[in-house]
């Protein structure tokens, strides 16, 4: 479990982070300006490519303002994160370093005006590489309201990847 998020702060209200020290999510990271855009296979959303760009590049504070004021992610082995600032800490603690690599997505908009996004790919560490699903709901406004992280993996490479 992480030791930044118990189950005492679930129910919270979120407080916004300090935007003035923050990078503007919609600015291109020094890897775009090179020339190496990421693609997904079947998404063009914006705020989608934006999520695994800034990860990609820790910026994990431009990763967080793509979220609603409540939008929360749900990792897998831990607890619900709601808020940007928790996200903020969590992507810190538990993020740093790895490299995600989306390959193929489907999107589709509800009756509601949200769009449900699911993508599929790997994230690779310093000490294995894994199958990974990550489902989101955007609200209208193209915001994060919720990310679920999914492995996918055996159960004998699951055990293999908590004794690491």
């Amino acid at each position: 479990m992480n030791p930044f998020f118990t189950q005492n702060n679930l129910g919270q209200v979120p407080q916004p982070i300090d935007s003035e020290n923050l990078e503007n999510p919609a600015l291109p990271n020094a890897s775009q300006s090179e020339g190496t855009q990421l693609e997904i296979e079947d998404i063009i959303e914006p705020t989608i490519l934006r999520y695994f760009e800034t990860l990609n590049a820790g910026n994990f504070a431009a990763t967080a303002q793509l979220f609603a004021i409540a939008g929360s992610m749900k990792p897998p082995f831990d607890a619900l994160i709601v808020g940007s600032e928790a996200i903020v800490h969590y992507l810190q603690a538990e993020a740093t370093g790895m490299t995600l690599k989306p390959q193929r997505g489907t999107s589709q908009l509800q009756d509601n005006g949200c769009i449900e996004v699911n993508v599929i790919g790997k994230v690779q560490t310093a000490f294995f590489e894994v199958n990974v699903t990550w489902k989101f709901l955007l609200n209208p406004l193209k915001e994060i309201d919720w990310v679920k992280i999914n492995l996918i993996a055996s159960p004998q490479e699951l055990l293999r990847l908590r004794r690491v």
